[in-house]
Formats: structure tokens, C-alpha cells, sequence
């Protein structure tokens, strides 16, 4: 862990005891005249609408509307977070089987159910394209005819090289990127070896516990929601642009979630919630099933096809990669996650010639969007594969390859970037000697490493409040949400460490767009790292001005207040605590005083990205070569986050990424049959139990103070998920002898794998 200490209190073991169970759980919403809502679903894959019968659904008891895409007609009724391309309710036509059609709204959640069975809709079919390759066919049906607004703002273009997506031409591809520089054919031509593979990433679920609901009352040109986002404030501004108000006149609340992965990311359900409410003048409350929340959102699946040239000692000369990502009916946040595997897919290697090539695809399948470690995970397992298969043509071990390639603290890996902040060679070590430590010699066992580097932080715009009150104690206001990552618990750490004051009079209020200062979002690791820039500099803000009064009071310059932990001191050593100070300024028993911290791109976050979150994982399996199942006996990670603020918190975060990771690369996989996923519900569709956890797990973290954020910190919990499919697939490429070419590695793959079957 390290004996690094910051001030009184950011590592004091009783804090992290307390701080570490100190969740709250979401609270059932509830509002005077509640109605409930639930969703007429497209049983077609691809089709025009040709009628809606809502005559039975409406004659049934307790059911106040039926709303259709004619009764929302009058607002701008689409949304989404890179292109306007989601339709609220399908319009004309449903692009994926479980599209919402219609929302029934019943007094009850029962009545709102059963009219949905009542409800008739008329298709006629349109041929689908249900895969890649039927999408990028020559002459394919096209998901959408039409071309949309674009929605991002420009900071999509500064953080992944793309042009508008507005302008591309009509196809089926949402967005292209590319990204080079070198003379690569030139490289592989000088080359000694050169690998070439094709891998297949599986389309996932992220499986929060809590799955999609929200709750919203439009009134009086008004609107209000209670949602599962994991950024208010992105969802606040499509709904303005839905019902065409003011942004000071959309409210949008998220309470402690269940879990988001990304998956909660952007827009989801509000506004289907949003409309029911608009179109029926009550609050409207809609819950989804876990089949619901898997056909709203779900994961890219990919194919990347990768070649790389290497000179006889395992030196890199040259990469190309081109990746293809399925993502569904609707853009959502899709094209950034292509652009991000592109930059990412290369690994933290010195790669003197690159030509990275990525397209994201529109199919008739249920919409992609986030998924933790943003894009990483799919062109990591390429990498990282082909890196190993070379490092076999060369007769050198998994390690020496890294090793040999590798950038140092300070290189850049994206010309014009940020250097790497992390010393990633010295990580590799931490690994081997853990993985080596504990190796079995037995057959079918084998080990793998994993390397990956993530330009994180998203985009450095956050703010942050503190408020201190006339007794002492203190709010943190934030836009951030919590959602069982430990950003409440963190936050407090650091004004109680800033402030010099007990964590037991710190309250952190997080997630209200009417209340909470401006955050643009709760992911790409990054509130560890900016909100605690921006909290740090409203703490900062708040003593200036606290020492602003004292001097008032003390009759003398400011310059001559001295701050204490939780107070002041004058000149003549008098001190004041801050519940004090305030109260005598103002006069009474009443008062407060406001910080206020911001955060751009500026000084030490002026440089994209704001940090370069490290993924450095060991695994070692064991086959059993009579069932193909595979048994993880070694899980080892380092979480390189420059300073832990929160040990335990970390670490967790380590865990469940990594677990997570060995969902994807052992069993989790959406199947399409037909139309129809074939395991969309919570039986069929299989994640990581506790007898799959491994035999022995080691959760490294270094500490070397190398980031931008307080005390040196960086982001941390999707690091150690990006290469773990990659370094499975390598374990067991060395426990079978033969390479897998796709996830996850289930028990019939791997006995096909080694009986020489084809997969």
C-alpha cells in the first residue's frame, strides 16, 4: 500500500474503515398522483409501422393514456448524445426487435401491463441486417434513410479525430476514424517477422443490479426527473432540447444507483418517462426488467483485424488495425467508443509507424452505448494477442516483448498528447514477480499478461462548492454520482482534509442539476482526479474568504490570518474556528460562506487527455482437458493511480474490474437468434459467480504521486478490466498450444481449441 500520509486524515486507517461502508441506498420515489408506465416493444427487427390500435388498451381499468409517436409529434421527439438519431417512440419504423412502440399509463404498475398485451401494432417487414457484414454488404437495407443533427459538442472532436457525423454520406456506418502517422508499408516490408490475426469481442451486458427507471412530472412549463443517469446534467440537456425549455426549467436528480458500468451513461429511459408525464399532465414512473434494460442498451461487440512488423529482436516496427464495432440501431455513444478503441488499440508501446482504422456500424440489433473501460477492452484483446503470437514466432517470452517495447514515464504514445505518467515498465515487473512466485507445473496451465493505457479523464470541465456552515460543519456540493463507485466517500476525504476538519461534519450532496454546480460526467475514471481538482480549489476558495472575514474581525490585513485545521488565527494568536468566524461577520447564529472551485483546460489539465489510466495485469489458468472448463488459479493487478486516497476503495475497484473482464473473457456473451436475443434475462445470460473467483488473487497498487489530480493522484476502476481478455486468451493460447481467435473462452470453445476443432 505504501506509508505515503497527506495532512491528518486522507489515509488514517479509521477514516477508510468508516468511509468505506458509508453508502445510501436509493430511496422508491414516489409523487402525488403518480401514474405508472410501461412500454409497448417492436417484435420486428426491421419494419414500417403501418398501424397502432390502442382502442382495448384504453378501454382497460385504471389506464389513463396510451402515447404513441403521432400524440409527440409537436417536440422534437429525438435524441441522443453524438448524433440526434433515437427516436423517443419509433417513428415510420422500428430499427430492432424491443424498440419502443407506445407507453401505456395506468394507475398501477399491473394495469399498465396487462393494456400493454392489448395494444395492436401493424408491421410490414423491411429486410435486416443483423451483423456487420450484412450491414457493410454492397446494396444493404439501410438501418436509417435519413441523416441527423449532430449533438456533440466540440469536445468530441478534440478527444477522438473525428469530423462532423453529420456529413457522413447515407450507409450503414454511424461513424469512421482513422488515426496514423509513419510510413507503415514501408515498415512492414523491412520487417523480420510479421503476425497478422482477426479477434471477435463478445456483445455484452454490463449488468448494473439496479436496472433503468425514472421517474419525471412535467408542469407548468416545468420538468422534473428522478433518473438512473449517470450524467444529469447530459440528460438535462436532451430533454431541453425535446420540449424545447430553458435549461434553468429541466431538473434532473439521480439518486445513489445500483451500478452503471457505463452502461447508465447519457440518455436511456427519461425520456420516455418524460413524454407519459408531458402527454398526461402526472408523474409518471417507469421500471424496466432486466430484458427491458439488455434491449436498451448493451455493448459493442467487435471484430478488429490486426498486423504488426517486428525486427528479429521483438522490436516493434509497424501496426495496422482496423476495427469494425456492431453498434446497433442507434449511435448513442458509440462512434466516441470506436474512436477511443483506434487511439487505445495499440497498446503503451513505442510504435514508430501506426495506421489504426475503425468503424462503427449501425445493425438491427438493440443500441450500443459505454461500457467500462470505453472502447479499450475491444482492440486491447488485438493487441495484445498479436503481440503474444509474435512473441511465440520469436522464440522470446510474453514479458521480454513487453519489455522491449514499452514506453517509458514522459514518451508519447499519441503525437501532441500527453506523455505517459506512469511508470508502466516497473508495473510489468510488479506482475511477473507475483505471477512467477506462485506458478504450478502442471499440464494444461498456463499464464498471460496484459498491458494497456487509456487516455482517461474525458474532458477536464467540472466545478465544485463548499459550503461552510455557521456551526462548523460543511457541504460539498457536486454534479458528480455516486453510484457504488466511492466518489461520496472520497469527496469528503478531501475537504476534510483540506478544510482540517473531522470527516463526521462533512456531508457530501451529489447528482441535482437545480442544485449542485455543473459536472459534465460521472465516468472515464475521472471524478477522483478533476471533481477533486475542483473541490480542492473551492476549499481553497472558501479559507480565502474566510480569512477575508477574519481579518475584518481581528482588525487586520488578511495577510496576517493564518489558516488552522478547521479555523483561523489573527496575528495576536487569537484563534477562531470557522463556525465562529462566520457567525461573528454576520452578526448571529446564522450565516454561511461559499467556495467555489473550477476546473478547465487550463495549466495542469491543459494537455489532453488529463491522465493516462495504466492497466497491468497476470493471469494463470488451469484446463481441465476432458470438459474444456477453464479455472483461474492466479489474478494478479497493479492499480498505478499515483496516489491511493482511498487503499480500500481501490482495490475493490481493481477486483471488481478484473472480474468483470473475466466475465467477457470466460463466459458473457449476448446471442442473437434471429430477430431475438436468445438470453436476454437473468438465467441464460452468465456472469462471473463466486466459485469462479480465482485461487489466489494479488491487488498491487503503486504509488509514485505522478498525476494531476490531489496529492498526486490519478483515475482508477477500468484500468485492470481492459487487458484481461487479451491476457486470458494468452493463458490459455499457452495452457492448449493453439490460439483462440474469439471471447468468451467457454467450455466448448476451449475443447474444440484443444482437440483441434474449429470454433
Amino acid at each position: 500500500m505504501g506509508e505515503n500520509v497527506v495532512g491528518r486524515s486522507v489515509r488514517r486507517p479509521d477514516l477508510i474503515e468508516k468511509v468505506t461502508g458509508a453508502a445510501e441506498y436509493c430511496v422508491d420515489v414516489t409523487m402525488p398522483g403518480m401514474a405508472h408506465a410501461k412500454v409497448v416493444r417492436s417484435d420486428r427487427a426491421h419494419a414500417r409501422i403501418t398501424g397502432i390500435d390502442v382502442a382495448a388498451a384504453l378501454a382497460g381499468p385504471g389506464v389513463v393514456a396510451v402515447v404513441t409517436a403521432d400524440d409527440i409529434s409537436a417536440l422534437y421527439a429525438r435524441f441522443g448524445h453524438i448524433v440526434s438519431d433515437h427516436w423517443i417512440l419509433a417513428t415510420g419504423k422500428v430499427r430492432y426487435y424491443g424498440e419502443p412502440v407506445a407507453i401505456v399509463v395506468a394507475e398501477t404498475v399491473a394495469a399498465a401491463a396487462d393494456a400493454v398485451e392489448l395494444v395492436r401494432v401493424s408491421y410490414a417487414d423491411l429486410p435486416s441486417v443483423m451483423d456487420i457484414d450484412a450491414a457493410l454488404a454492397d446494396a444493404a437495407p439501410l438501418v436509417h434513410e435519413q441523416s441527423y443533427d449532430a449533438t456533440g459538442d466540440e469536445s468530441f472532436k478534440n478527444l477522438s479525430h473525428v469530423d462532423d457525423p453529420a456529413e457522413e454520406a447515407l450507409s450503414n456506418v454511424a461513424h469512421e476514424v482513422t488515426v496514423g502517422w509513419g510510413d507503415v508499408d514501408a515498415a512492414f516490408a523491412e520487417a523480420a517477422v510479421v503476425v497478422e490475426n482477426t479477434v471477435h469481442f463478445p456483445m455484452l451486458y454490463a449488468y448494473a443490479m439496479e436496472p433503468y427507471n425514472a421517474v419525471a412530472s412535467y408542469h407548468e412549463g416545468a420538468l422534473t426527473v428522478v433518473s438512473t443517469a449517470q450524467h444529469p446534467y447530459m440528460v438535462r440537456d436532451d430533454l431541453a432540447r425535446v420540449f424545447s425549455l430553458p435549461l434553468s426549467r429541466v431538473r434532473v436528480t439521480s439518486p445513489y444507483l445500483g451500478g452503471g458500468y457505463g452502461s447508465k451513461s447519457y440518455t436511456k429511459v427519461e425520456p420516455l418517462a418524460s413524454v407519459a408525464s408531458w402527454v398526461t399532465g402526472r408523474p409518471v414512473k417507469l421500471t424496466l426488467t432486466v430484458e427491458e434494460s439488455i434491449y436498451t442498451t448493451r455493448v459493442d461487440s467487435a471484430r478488429i483485424w490486426v498486423k504488426s512488423g517486428f525486427a528479429a529482436d521483438g522490436t516493434i516496427l509497424a501496426r495496422e488495425f482496423d476495427i469494425v464495432m456492431d453498434s446497433g440501431a442507434y449511435a448513442d455513444n458509440s462512434p466516441l467508443v470506436m474512436a477511443k478503441s483506434v487511439n487505445r488499440c495499440f497498446g503503451p508501446y513505442r510504435v514508430p509507424h501506426l495506421r489504426a482504422h475503425g468503424r462503427s456500424v449501425y445493425t438491427n440489433t438493440s443500441p450500443a452505448s459505454s461500457y467500462r473501460g470505453f472502447g479499450a477492452p475491444q482492440g486491447n484483446l488485438a493487441g495484445e494477442t498479436n503481440l503474444d503470437q509474435a512473441a511465440e514466432r520469436l522464440g522470446i517470452s510474453g514479458a521480454d516483448i513487453r519489455r522491449r517495447n514499452l514506453v517509458r514515464k514522459g514518451e508519447e504514445i499519441l503525437p501532441g498528447k500527453r506523455g505517459i505518467d506512469a511508470d508502466i515498465p516497473a508495473d510489468l515487473e510488479m506482475v511477473v514477480e507475483s505471477l512467477e512466485r506462485d506458478r504450478k507445473d502442471v499440464p494444461y496451465y498456463g499464464i498471460g499478461f496484459g498491458c494497456s493505457a487509456s487516455d482517461a479523464g474525458a474532458y477536464p470541465i467540472s466545478t465544485a462548492q463548499v459550503r461552510i456552515q455557521a456551526d462548523g460543519s460543511v457541504l460539498v456540493l457536486s454534479g458528480s454520482t455516486e453510484m457504488g463507485q466511492g466518489s461520496r466517500s472520497l469527496l469528503a476525504q478531501v475537504a476534510a482534509e483540506e478544510l482540517g476538519v473531522d470527516l463526521s461534519v462533512v456531508k457530501v450532496v451529489q447528482s441535482d442539476t437545480s442544485v449542485t454546480p455543473y459536472e459534465r460526467t460521472t465516468g472515464a475514471s475521472r471524478t477522483s482526479t478533476l471533481v477533486g481538482l475542483a473541490l480542492q480549489r473551492a476549499c481553497a476558495d472558501a479559507r480565502s474568504r474566510l480569512r477575508d472575514m477574519a481579518a475584518e474581525l481581528y482588525s487586520c490585513a488578511a495577510g496576517d490570518v493564518r489558516d488552522l485545521p478547521g479555523g483561523v488565527a489573527g496575528p495576536d494568536g487569537r484563534e477562531l474556528d470557522f463556525g465562529a468566524v462566520v457567525r461573528q461577520w454576520f452578526g448571529g447564529s446564522a450565516g454561511e460562506v461559499t467556495g467555489v472551485g473550477l476546473l478547465r483546460r487550463d495549466g495542469a489539465t491543459q494537455q489532453m487527455p488529463p491522465f493516462w489510466e495504466v492497466g497491468m495485469v497476470g493471469v494463470a489458468v488451469e484446463i481441465d482437458p476432458e470438459t474444456g472448463v477453464v479455472a483461474v488459479d492466479q489474478l494478479v493487478t497493479v492499480a498505478d493511480v499515483g496516489f491511493a486516497i482511498n487503499p480500500r476503495a481501490v482495490e475493490g475497484q481493481d477486483l471488481g474490474a478484473a472480474t468483470q473482464g473475466l466475465g467477457s473473457a470466460l463466459h458473457e456473451e449476448l446471442v442473437y437468434d434471429g430477430p431475438q436475443l436468445a438470453n436476454a434475462n437473468v438465467v441464460d445470460y452468465r456472469v462471473p459467480r463466486m466459485k469462479d473467483l480465482p485461487r489466489k488473487i494479488d491487488l498491487m497498487i503503486a504509488e509514485r504521486r505522478d498525476g494531476v489530480g490531489p496529492y498526486g493522484a490519478k483515475g482508477a476502476g477500468e484500468g485492470t478490466l481492459n487487458p484481461i481478455g487479451g491476457a486470458v486468451a494468452a493463458a490459455v493460447a499457452r495452457a492448449t498450444g493453439r490460439w483462440p481467435d474469439r471471447l468468451p473462452l467457454t467450455p466448448e470453445r476451449v475443447w474444440r481449441l484443444i482437440n483441434g476443432r474449429t470454433s
